[in-house]
């Protein structure tokens, strides 16, 4: 990690904003293809009642391509010491924390690593392992995710402007231009890295070493998470484990169904107007 020894460290690597003022931290980490920004309509009102840590991943087109070591980042582990790294960086000594599609995951090893700095983990359209396996759907068979890479290598634009409105899933105009404009502007051999690494992984292990509070936040229809997995997810970190399912559709729901995201969020957060 040298680019810690840089000035501003990590947090200013990877540009790391922290708003509000409330006693706990409330950490947002967003998921493949996104950036910090994706957090913008539920951000002001959660800054009001938290300290909200807001990043960029070191995939994100924001952050400084040099930093990005394909090998470091081949594995989860790389990423979740990341996270450890800025929030000791901050000061954080507990936090409660929400991790969007990769990012559950990426919380979760960490919370493995350093229990005590996480006393609640939030996992919103996360997933253990996106290929299909035996007694296990996660929603890819191995021919699909090699058409994703191939498709990536081929025609990158191309790609990002088919793969932007599904893992949308809605008719949302806005949402797809934002999520296309962050993906699109990383770059491809980047993007494959990580698309790589991601759909790929088997952390399924990792649920049971989980000791922290969990909840579990899930769209109704995901194309790239389905709802099975929130269930197998529930069933690996033990039964205290609470499961919310959004009526809505979409892998990114803290863009398209941000009202019911919040309404959520305030019950998990005990959060009262």
């Amino acid at each position: 990690m040298d680019f810690l020894n840089g000035e501003g460290g990590i947090v200013g690597a990877l540009n790391a904003k922290v708003y509000g003022n409330g006693t706990e931290t409330l950490v947002l980490s967003h998921g493949f293809g996104s950036d910090q920004t994706v957090w913008h309509y539920i951000l002001p009102y959660l800054a009001c009642y938290f300290k909200v840590v807001v990043f960029d991943m070191i995939f994100s087109a924001n952050v400084n391509p040099q930093l990005y070591n394909p090998h470091r980042y081949s594995k989860f582990d790389s990423y979740a010491e990341d996270l450890i790294c800025l929030l000791d960086q901050l000061n954080v000594t507990s936090s409660i924390y929400l991790g969007h599609s990769m990012s559950a995951m990426i919380g979760c090893i960490a919370a493995t690593h350093r229990p005590h700095l996480f006393k609640h983990i939030i996992l919103l359209s996360g997933s253990p392992r996106y290929l299909n396996a035996k007694g296990y759907y996660g929603g890819f068979k191995r021919s699909d995710v090699e058409m994703v890479f191939k498709d990536i290598k081929q025609d990158y634009h191309a790609w990002v402007k088919n793969f932007s409105p599904q893992a949308v899933g809605v008719n949302d105009t806005a949402s797809i231009h934002e999520f296309e404009c962050s993906l699109g502007r990383m770059k491809p051999n980047i993007t494959l890295h990580v698309a790589k690494t991601v759909f790929l992984s088997d952390l399924r292990w990792v649920l049971r070493h989980v000791k922290i509070p969990c909840t579990i936040i899930q769209s109704e229809r995901d194309f790239v998470v389905p709802i099975s997995v929130a269930e197998y997810m529930k069933h690996k970190l033990g039964d205290d484990t609470k499961v919310e399912i959004l009526k809505t559709k979409g892998h990114l729901p803290q863009l398209t169904a941000y009202p019911l995201l919040l309404e959520v969020l305030k019950r998990v957060l005990h959060i009262n107007d």
